[in-house]
């Protein structure tokens, strides 16, 4: 590559045709033009002419200066000028590419795309074979086997389909292939054997990796054996900031960030944001110089603080700058409510100390009597020994609790002394969970001879299961409940000698709780103990439905943040996480970013909270080279020096066919040929020269054969799994049918011909949309000459919603839709079907509603849920990868039948609806 300032040329042996540019010139000057044609004029005309001899016509010298540049341009063409090109690639051999394309990349993504696509264009200027290593583990990929070699056009496909993970990278696993061949003496990884020394590019994100694996410089050092190595990495102030889980202090959430360089004093902005996106609050962080955190505080009213969804760092675009919150962040009302007076002189001795303490980081406690606090929004209400109250506030407290409220009362006293066999029936007595007997029962002291009990550990079923049981926690007195059958089931806390200290009864929609002991050290020393503040959390986070419980069902992915830290359907390889297992679970490829559990009770996992502190990558072995994102951008200008050429030589075209008489212009014509031959640039720099080479090769490779086609939407999960499972889906078809396919292609409506495929698979997304009026328009024009869609909302297992279909329909000349008859040719175009199962089950297929046979009957568009693509997907040994829910295997088969009567559909039309009709006509025949 030869370089002029900010110009370089990838061909510069081409500029040696200049040198042709006099000799040009020469024969341009030296050959007549070609004599003008006219009419021939009558004999009179050649009457009284001289004879004299006359020298032949030269090209007129802006027709000279015309096709010298002309051909200049051309010259300048194909030594295939660049401005501000990047550093040039010193070696002869492969270029390796590594990209660190988890969480910390998303920051500057475009940045890292242009980069990309420079590596792409010189390894297609040059000829040269790329190997591409990303970082980023990916779920359900094949462990890291032999390194493949692909040709540059397919090295810029792939750059073009990555997306940033929103999980960390794992260098030294994704590098395993390349460091174990280069330990051995004298080899190189597969393919490269032979090849000359190439180039190692490493797009870094900049940030060191976890402790305890090798460091960027390890990983490098024995990587200069296969060529120059550059690392590209951001400046350290624009490296991607990390934003913790924020600290529940009262009323107080504490937000913490931290950045990888302590340079200078910079400051963030950190947003609040509800549910609808709503900006609640905006805080700034400043940090110091030298210091790589910052902490301050949130202050919220409660109402705002319990509408609170995610936090996150302003503009920084990143999974590691989010924090979603879920109930463990919420501050519930908690109203207090005791049958003795106040103790001021004694507050040790009052039944509310102690819960006061133990409620008040995490809750809004609530002081007055019980009719009064339920005149306002309560979350739990709280009864120390609360004794005898009137009807109307029994009344009251019932009615709260059946809609949805939970009541925890402690014993005491006065409980012990109002309860008798018949205390606890409706109307008689106070509100109890179960049947007590008549006063309490004392454990341990100077008149007995036990010691005082312990409490034994929780059993599964109690949301409590899971805390940890003190050993010196004991309970000296407490009140018995009477034998029951069903008492077993309404106890979550035993002593150790079986006797329940914590029962409970389901009202309605509500709880009541008994703790059968007192809130103050009266009776037990459990309000002295960590377990009495734990038990508590439990019991408000169940009052909003939170599931408290340590154990239980799996906690079912819902939602995903994705690399850039949008929040959106959950992701097809997301795993549910064991509800015991949650609090450990870190954010990995199998357990990405979100939310997980039900609706009405889920849980955050957040990328931060298993983040190390940020730090740099470090100094890099001598010999390397470091790069910066950003710093120029390259312009192909042979495009522009192209459609320059184009112009002048249509304006060669038409001055030569005016010298000679072919064309008639005005007299004006010599001007605008000048002032073209000064436009002609600026209209060179307008229009750039399309490559139809990619459109033909398209064109060519989809016609030859049949395929399937699905729709390309950006998500690189989502496209992978349409691929797979067409292919998949494509191999059964082979093996069952005379039906032979090609491999399936995906396609860019706004882009893409379509009309080549039958049939077309749409994932639908949550970002899915039409943008510009061309795509609409090409999509209908498809469904109107015969095609078919398949659009997948993949919502019956927590995918895209059906609003987002509706949106994406917008603009689309989609017919009525109706679900699935029974009696519809899709049902038996192959197989005889009355399902239409995928990886999930349970949904409505809908079907263009019957009417006017045109393209044979055959529905444009067919709609459902069912997330097909991931039920047909199989690796390259054939295995599924993805599991289907809940009909196992034998739902998978039933999924690719009805794969086979789809594609058949699609490619018969509806030949066999005469089937449907046959009890008709046989009737007929035999009238």
């Amino acid at each position: 590559m030869l370089s002029v300032g900010a110009i370089s040329f990838a061909a510069p042996f081409a500029l040696a045709a200049l040198v042709a540019l006099p000799v040009i010139w020469w024969l341009l000057r030296l050959t007549p033009p070609i004599p003008t044609t006219i009419r021939f004029p009558p004999v009179w005309l050649l009457l009284g002419l001289k004879r004299r001899e006359e020298s032949s016509a030269k090209t007129p010298l802006w027709l000279l200066i015309l096709r010298l540049v002309l051909a200049m341009v051309i010259i300048l063409a194909v030594s295939h000028p660049l401005l501000n090109a990047g550093a040039r690639l010193t070696g002869k051999g492969p270029l390796i590419v590594i990209i660190d394309d988890g969480w910390a990349a998303a920051a500057h993504w475009p940045q890292r795309r242009a980069m990309l696509s420079g590596l792409a264009d010189q390894a297609e200027r040059d000829s040269r074979p790329v190997v591409v290593v990303t970082t980023a583990p990916v779920e359900n990929e094949a462990p890291p086997g032999t390194i493949r070699m692909i040709a540059a056009a397919d090295a810029r496909r792939l750059f073009h389909s990555l997306q940033p993970k929103p999980w960390p990278t794992d260098r030294q696993t994704a590098l395993k292939p390349l460091l174990d061949a280069l330990s051995k003496p004298g080899s190189k990884p597969g393919g490269l054997a032979d090849a000359r020394p190439g180039d190692v590019v490493w797009l870094s994100d900049g940030l060191r990796e976890a402790p305890g694996g090798k460091t960027m410089a390890d990983l490098v050092q024995p990587l200069q054996r296969l060529g120059g190595v550059t690392v590209v990495s951001d400046p350290l102030p624009r490296l991607a900031p990390v934003l913790r889980p924020p600290r529940a202090e009262g009323g107080t959430l504490t937000l913490r960030a931290e950045r990888a360089s302590p340079e200078g004093v910079a400051t963030v902005w950190v947003r609040a944001l509800g549910e609808d996106g709503r900006l609640l609050a905006r805080e700034p962080l400043a940090f110091a110089a030298g210091k790589t955190g910052a902490e301050t505080g949130l202050t919220l009213p409660t109402e705002l603080l319990n509408k609170l969804q995610r936090l996150e760092i302003e503009n920084a675009g990143t999974a590691g700058a989010v924090v979603l919150t879920d109930e463990r962040w919420r501050r519930r009302p908690v109203g207090l409510v005791s049958g003795t007076g106040a103790t001021g002189d004694q507050p040790l001795l009052s039944d509310l100390y102690y819960l006061e303490r133990a409620l008040n980081p995490f809750t809004e406690v609530r002081h007055g009597s019980l009719e009064d606090l339920l005149k306002r929004p309560l979350a739990v209400a709280v009864l120390a020994d609360p004794g005898q109250s009137g009807k109307t506030v029994r009344q009251a407290l019932e009615n709260w609790i059946r809609a949805g409220g939970t009541a925890v009362r402690f014993a005491g006293p006065l409980l012990a002394n109002e309860t008798g066999d018949d205390g606890a029936r409706d109307g008689g007595g106070p509100l109890l969970p179960v049947r007590l007997r008549q006063g309490y029962r004392v454990i341990g002291g100077a008149m007995s001879w036990s010691e005082p009990a312990k409490l034994a550990t929780f059993e599964a079923a109690s949301p409590f299961h899971g805390l940890a049981v003190p050993g010196d926690v004991t309970v000296k007195r407490q009140v018995l409940a009477q034998p029951a059958l069903d008492l077993a089931e309404k106890t979550w806390a035993r002593l150790d000698d079986g006797t329940p200290l914590v029962t409970a009864e389901r009202r309605g929609k509500g709880w009541l709780v008994l703790v059968h002991t007192t809130a103050n050290a009266q009776w037990s020393n459990l309000p002295l103990s960590g377990l009495f503040v734990d038990m508590l959390r439990r019991l408000v986070a169940l009052s909003q439905g939170v599931v408290a419980k340590a154990a239980g069902p799996p906690l079912d992915p819902l939602s995903t943040l994705d690399g850039f830290g949008r929040l959106g359907p959950a992701i097809a390889s997301a795993r549910s996480i064991p509800a015991e297992a949650f609090g450990k679970t870190r954010v990995s490829a199998a357990h990405p970013p979100g939310y997980y559990g039900q609706k009405t009770a889920r849980r955050a996992l957040n990328l931060s909270a298993g983040l190390v502190s940020p730090i740099p990558i470090g100094p890099l072995p001598g010999g390397v080279s470091r790069a910066e994102y950003g710093k120029t951008q390259e312009t192909d200008l042979r495009p522009w020096l192209l459609t320059l050429a184009l112009v002048l030589a249509l304006v060669d075209f038409a001055a030569s066919l005016s010298l000679r008489g072919l064309l008639h212009f005005r007299p004006w014509v010599g001007p605008v040929t000048g002032l073209a031959l000064v436009l002609a640039p600026g209209a060179a720099g307008v229009a750039r020269a399309g490559n139809h080479a990619g459109a033909d090769s398209f064109a060519l490779g989809n016609s030859l054969e049949t395929r399937l086609a699905y729709v390309i939407t950006g998500n690189s999960q989502v496209d992978e799994t349409s691929r797979a499972g067409l292919t998949g889906l494509n191999t059964i078809l082979k093996r069952r049918t005379a039906a032979e396919l090609g491999p399936p292609q995906g396609v860019d409506p706004a882009v893409d011909e379509l009309a080549f495929f039958p049939l077309l698979y749409w994932p639908v997304t949550a970002d899915s949309v039409l943008a510009t009026d061309a795509a609409k328009a090409r999509v209908n024009e498809y469904l109107k000459n015969g095609g078919t869609i398949l659009f997948d909302t993949r919502n019956a297992g927590g995918g895209a919603d059906v609003s987002a279909l509706r949106r994406l329909a917008r603009g689309l000349d989609i017919p009525p839709l109706v679900p699935i008859p029974p009696d519809h040719v899709l049902t038996r175009s192959f197989y005889l079907i009355r399902e239409f199962p995928g990886r999930w089950t349970g949904g409505t297929l809908w079907v263009e509603r019957a009417g006017e046979r045109v393209n044979d009957g055959v529905s444009p568009v067919i709609a459902g849920g069912h997330d097909w693509a991931a039920a047909w997907a199989t690796d390259d040994a054939g295995r599924p990868l993805y599991p289907v829910v809940p009909g196992g295997e034998r739902q998978r088969e039933m999924a690719f039948r009805f794969g086979i009567n789809l594609i058949m559909y699609t490619l018969t039309g509806n030949y066999k609806a005469d089937q449907v009709h046959l009890p008709a006509i046989l009737k007929r025949l035999g009238k």
